[in-house]
């Protein structure tokens, strides 16, 4: 098996901010004594720590924090690493009086614990971390927040701040910009000025009510996702949203992520659960008549709507929701077929998220756990090594996660980056040694015996809501004229002109152009600015002077003024623009 290259720069990195967030703890101490200590983790784009205090804390009170982490930060203070045994780490955290770091001592249940030590402040910690805090360069405080202990509503809730760390002013400073314009691209926000969806309390949390608007992009996405399918040879099949408790019984769903599904639904004395996964369907479809080698790959997808517990606590709008419709495919295969289908999947990939603007990546792929797994040396080497072979044909980079594939097999990942630098899971492409074997899948091979097949699962837009809410962000709500929901305003300036309007309406409709007519009783200028506010990609002003002329005064949202158009022209200039990416 080719040799596999891990990128340390991330690991570094990590090692900074998990060695800011102890200045933060250090900082927190200072400032309330009786402080006592959470967790602080490196995250993606920064840190955080927990903490219970006597008195809340709000944003303002972070320049006073920041202020005692610079102090500390000049001081040059070393980190210094020191194991005790188990009674003795016991006894330390007793004596700082730390109630969940002595909780945190028994969870682990180790023979020997790490402290780390800088200046007069103790954590307990695995580490790494950087040698002196002078290695810190650029750091800033983000934001307080509240925190469940150990993320169960059963547990207090802390309080928990945020920040960032990165190796120059200069980065850190690029970061501050991007969060800036992150907010004012807030999906949540947008989808509410925009009226594009809604969550409702009535129907509860997690679960979305898509709006007309938002539906229209929706079905312009599904549409596109239906027809770029059937030309890959995919099969389209429809699967129930419940199903038999011996189904995710035999799956192994019962086993090993039922804290992730709702509670049964007891029917005719049986219990059915809501579905989180589209998976058994698929294969029980395939089990439905015995195959041949000769009928695969056999390739199913489908956009199946999916039910996941999420803790109230991590909800966020379109991002992390309970009720969602996945973007799922299975295909299954023969050995000798893997590489030829994982090639397959990947440009597929590549071109549909370039459709809709996405044309930078990240892949990351995910090897064997070292500590369980099910499957065999054999299908392990031969599922990496399709994985590795196929993103070196295609000339792609790759980082390795080293022993992070699922315990059922390895995978390829995919990270889009949005127009701000922002980077977003969406792809996944995955092996399954463990449901064929479960699910007893077989197909006829070349000498007429059973054989196994090799089972691919693969999502290319992940689900549909939270690839939604990444659209809304990327283009800040200005959608591309072919996923504008609505392409085309048409402002009469008095009645006397809503009779060529509406020609106008009917001549565009002809052509397949989503339009409306502003037919309020405001004053132009008004509709104009109405246009403007909810990001609709053409206005078209009718007044006398169109009227009389049989023309129209065309405005491009993203070019300005377009001045007197033809109809004809109108349309020859919309279908040069109303492509995908």
């Amino acid at each position: 098996m080719p040799q596999l290259n891990v990128v340390s720069d991330e690991l570094k990195l990590s090692t900074l901010r998990h060695s800011t967030a102890h200045i933060l703890a250090q900082a927190v101490l200072q400032l309330y004594p009786t402080a006592k200590l959470g967790i602080g983790p490196a995250i993606e784009n920064g840190f955080y720590y927990d903490f219970e205090l006597e008195t809340s804390l709000s944003d303002d009170d972070l320049p006073k924090l920041e202020k005692i982490m610079k102090k500390i930060i000049k001081e040059k203070q070393l980190f210094a690493k020191t194991d005790f045994p188990k009674k003795e780490a016991k006894d330390l955290l007793k004596k700082m009086d730390q109630p969940y770091k002595l909780e945190l001592l028994k969870d682990l249940n180790l023979s020997m614990y790490s402290f780390y030590k800088n200046g007069p402040f103790t954590d307990l910690c695995r580490g790494p971390h950087i040698a002196n805090t002078s290695e810190i360069k650029a750091f800033k405080l983000l934001k307080v927040s509240g925190a469940y202990w150990k993320g169960s509503e059963k547990n207090k809730m802390l309080q928990r701040i945020y920040g960032t760390a990165f190796d120059s002013k200069e980065e850190l400073q690029r970061y501050l910009t991007m969060l800036e314009e992150a907010k004012k691209r807030d999906h949540r926000t947008l989808g509410v000025e925009l009226d594009l969806f809604s969550v409702n309390s009535n129907v509860g949390g997690g679960l979305i009510l898509w709006h007309p608007r938002g539906a229209k992009i929706r079905y312009i996405v599904e549409t596109l996702w239906h027809r770029k399918h059937y030309e890959r040879g995919y099969e389209i099949l429809y699967s129930p949203h419940i199903g038999k408790h011996e189904l995710w019984q035999l799956s192994g769903h019962l086993e090993n992520y039922k804290e992730y599904m709702f509670s049964p639904i007891s029917i005719d004395d049986q219990d059915y659960y809501t579905k989180p996964m589209n998976c058994p369907f698929h294969i029980l479809t395939y089990q439905s008549k015995m195959r041949s080698y000769r009928q695969l790959p056999i390739k199913y997808a489908e956009l199946g709507t999916v039910y996941r517990y999420e803790r109230s606590g991590v909800l966020h709008g379109l991002m992390r929701v309970r009720g969602f419709t996945q973007d799922d495919a299975h295909i299954i295969c023969t050995p000798d077929q893997v590489e030829d289908e994982i090639t397959d999947v990947l440009t597929f990939c590549i071109e549909i998220l370039g459709l809709f603007g996405f044309n930078t990546f990240k892949l990351f792929i995910s090897t064997r756990p070292k500590e369980k797994s099910v499957g065999n040396d054999f299908q392990w080497e031969l599922a990496t090594s399709a994985l590795i072979a196929t993103v070196n044909k295609l000339n792609l980079k790759y980082e390795v996660d080293e022993g992070g594939g699922a315990f059922y097999g390895p995978k390829i990942d995919i990270k889009i980056q949005d127009a701000i630098g922002r980077e977003w899971q969406c792809s996944t492409i995955q092996f399954d040694f463990n449901l064929p074997e479960k699910f007893n899948m077989h197909y006829i091979n070349k000498e007429g015996e059973k054989a196994t097949p090799v089972m691919i699962h693969r999502a290319l837009l992940g689900s549909l809501e939270r690839f939604f809410g990444i659209l809304i962000e990327h283009y800040a709500g200005k959608f591309p004229l072919f996923l504008a929901p609505i392409q085309i305003v048409l402002l009469p300036i008095k009645d006397s002109h809503m009779c060529y309007a509406e020609k106008v309406l009917s001549d565009l409709k002809a052509y397949d152009y989503r339009v409306e007519i502003d037919s309020s009783d405001e004053k132009i200028g008004y509709k104009i600015r109405a246009a403007i506010k909810q990001k609709v990609p053409y206005m078209i002003i009718i007044g006398d002077k169109e009227v009389e002329t049989n023309q129209l005064s065309v405005r491009s949202r993203d070019k300005g003024e377009l001045g007197q158009l033809l109809f004809d022209d109108l349309i020859t200039h919309l279908k040069q623009n109303n492509k995908q990416q």
